[in-house]
């Protein structure tokens, strides 16, 4: 995959002194080992975050989870086997109500959780990134530049509990039961479902399997209805959410660019300004940082620059690996700009900012699911892509376990390098804000923390 003039060459920091925690804000609690990498290959980089590394800009750091005050678990998503929960498809109904109609929520819903947590690993790089949820409109929208240019913990409802009868009426419901006997009745006229005809179905599903019958008959050239296909409860897939009510009479258009970062391409250059507007903007509104904090030049050194040279392979995605912004055009104009690395095995998240206008419309966990689809769509082209990588999963600050619900998901075991489901993980992390995930007795330790 790399090309014979392809080197990773990286300066090591050590971890010996505590940083300020940007989740618990302990002043010198967080302990991370870094280094500074002046290039590195794709391979090598995949290779770093599958045993605890992750990157802000050129710098690359590791939490000693064993030592810094809130342990961060690499956490990666099976975007294969995804399915969204109801509060993701709450999100991307909501989405696709604001495209089609052009109704903007007047507030953020609850339950949606942002990035407002910021991490700070070490010394060389003190702007270092929260990892946020991260980001596609229709599949079929996005354009990449080869050859053109291109959450939340789930809200549960809770069922009301029914007043409880009174006692006279409890003993009258008692003695109603006990004449009844235990023999079934059919239900009257008016009341409740009948049983012997077939369940309700909606109008929607009944339209669609007209059009495809009618379809059928044109394919055949028969006049005869086909047979008719047995009904199945099958639960939609996420493209399938991602692609309603957008159509050419949606009220706004949205579209995703995916352009090259590193090296900037001439679509990268073409919109870094208003790129970088957007970037100033989420970061007063949302972080409070102060106007001058968010420089062009920090902006250039958090989110632009990579060690990351770009990658191509035969058997790779068209794009290539490398690193990239995916830019969300709503009617002209970037409203959004997810920031990821496409690795051999992984789409990386590494941020996500957006206009401050549109807070409301969840773009954070919006963006996490687009991030998984694209995902899905490069292993069509790339067999071996087939996760999507979230960054940090912080079980000890409740605003960061909103990750664990994109899921499948595993988590990686500090000590041998393993990746646990985290459903098995979470138990433990009740317990102790530090645990050994790998419940195997014979697996081994790892011998060098730092790698």
């Amino acid at each position: 995959m790399a090309g014979s003039n392809s080197y990773t060459i990286v300066e090591y920091f050590g971890g010996d002194d505590g940083y300020r925690c940007g989740y618990c804000k302990s002043e010198k609690g967080n302990f991370s080992h870094g280094m500074w990498s002046h290039s590195m290959t794709v391979q090598d980089y995949q290779d770093l975050i599958d045993r605890g590394w992750r990157r802000s800009g050129k710098y690359v750091y590791k939490p000693i989870l064993k030592k810094t005050c809130c342990p961060q678990y690499t956490i990666r998503c099976h975007a294969l086997k995804f399915q969204p929960s109801k509060s993701h498809k709450k999100i991307l109904k909501k989405m696709n109500k604001f495209i089609s109609n052009g109704e903007l929520p007047t507030a953020q819903e609850d339950g949606e959780s942002m990035d407002s947590v910021c991490e700070e690993a070490g010394p060389r790089e003190p702007s270092k990134v929260c990892q946020s949820d991260v980001k596609l409109a229709a599949i079929s929208d996005v354009k990449q530049e080869v050859p053109n240019c291109p959450a939340p913990a789930e809200v549960q409802k809770k069922s009301v509990d029914s007043t409880a009868a009174s006692s006279e009426n409890s003993q009258k419901d008692s003695a109603s039961v006990s004449d009844a006997g235990t023999a079934a009745k059919a239900p009257k006229p008016g009341l409740g479902a009948d049983p012997s005809r077939p369940p309700c179905r909606k109008a929607k599903d009944l339209r669609k399997e007209r059009r495809l019958q009618k379809d059928q008959i044109r394919q055949h050239g028969a006049g005869v209805l086909p047979a008719k296909p047995a009904h199945t409860n099958q639960a939609k897939t996420l493209e399938e959410f991602m692609s309603e009510s957008l159509d050419d009479s949606s009220s706004h258009r949205l579209e995703v660019r995916l352009v090259r970062s590193n090296p900037p391409s001439p679509q990268f250059k073409a919109s870094f300004d208003a790129s970088y507007q957007v970037y100033k903007l989420y970061q007063m509104a949302i972080h409070k940082d102060p106007p001058e904090k968010p420089s062009e030049s920090q902006f250039r050194r958090f989110l632009c620059d990579s060690p990351l040279e770009a990658e191509y392979s035969p058997d790779g995605p068209e794009m290539g690996y490398g690193s990239f912004h995916q830019q969300y055009w709503l009617d002209g104009r970037i409203v959004a700009v997810g920031v990821i690395d496409i690795l051999p095995a992984c789409v990386s998240s590494v941020y996500l900012y957006y206009h401050p206008d549109f807070t409301s419309l969840s773009l954070g966990s919006y963006s996490a699911l687009r991030e998984i689809a694209f995902t899905r769509q490069l292993q069509k082209q790339a067999t071996n892509l087939c996760y999507y990588y979230l960054g940090f999963y912080i079980h000890s600050c409740p605003k960061m376990r909103y990750k664990g619900q994109y899921r499948p998901a595993d988590l990686l075991c500090p000590e041998t390098y393993a990746w646990v489901s985290i459903e098995r993980c979470v138990p433990l992390l009740d317990s102790s804000r530090y645990a050994r995930l790998n419940q195997d007795p014979n697996a081994g330790t790892a011998t060098e923390d730092f790698c």
